[in-house]
């Protein structure tokens, strides 16, 4: 287990949050990024310009040290997500979470209980993505409330605030915030028009095995 992440690691949090901006995830400094190795946590600075994001703006803790976020020097805090992320890598075996104020996912997550399986790669989250309940930012109680959410998922909606995916490594847990961005267009222009077709546990299951028959890799989000 290393003491210290390495420059690897600053490289792949910088490049995945410049990416998670450029898809338009995010607005200013809203949102955060970390990844895990071991019992270290590298987690985007407080306050950091995701798009503006270099190796400053990335900072190391351990997982012991979650809840001391304020005990950092100005300029260089973790997010005060970090207990947030902190309580993900205890509860999962995720290696990167990437937490976002996406459009969609953050409109849904006023409207609805859960986002249903509107399209058959819901799959990649485990079924159906459900909304955790409105706690307050940076809380115990509202990692309580995710981790909740999160049983059996790679993904959740958090009423009132946004979306947080939990991933194997860095570029799979944004490539899962974008495709769960785009679920939730689909269903909200969907609910908009009418009533959807949602798809059953027993298509979800058909599409699960054909997945297995074609070895594909797809993260199913069991946990």
């Amino acid at each position: 287990m290393p003491e210290h992440l390495d420059h690897s690691a600053h490289v792949s949090l910088v490049a995945g949050s410049r990416r998670v901006a450029e898809a338009g995830l995010v607005v200013g400094s809203a949102g955060n990024l970390s990844l895990r190795a071991g019992d270290r946590i590298l987690i985007t600075r407080r306050g950091a310009e995701l798009d503006a994001m270099d190796s400053h703006d990335c900072v190391e803790v351990s997982l012991s040290q979650s809840a001391m976020a304020d005990d950092y020097a100005a300029g260089s805090r973790p997010s005060s997500e970090l207990p947030l992320h902190a309580a993900i890598y205890a509860a999962t075996d995720a290696g990167a979470i990437v937490h976002t104020h996406s459009h969609y996912a953050t409109v849904l997550g006023t409207l609805v209980d859960e986002l249903p399986a509107v399209h058959y790669t819901i799959i990649k989250f485990g079924g159906g993505v459900r909304v955790a309940r409105y706690e307050t930012f940076g809380t115990e109680e509202l990692a309580a409330s995710v981790i909740n959410a999160l049983k059996g998922r790679t993904g959740a909606l958090m009423a009132n605030h946004g979306a947080i995916v939990a991933g194997r490594e860095i570029e799979s847990a944004v490539s899962m915030a974008i495709h769960l961005e785009w679920l939730a267009s689909i269903y909200y222009h969907a609910i908009m028009c009418g009533t959807p077709s949602i798809l059953s546990d027993g298509e979800l299951d058909a599409v699960r095995d054909r997945v297995r028959q074609l070895s594909y890799g797809v993260e199913t989000g069991a946990r």
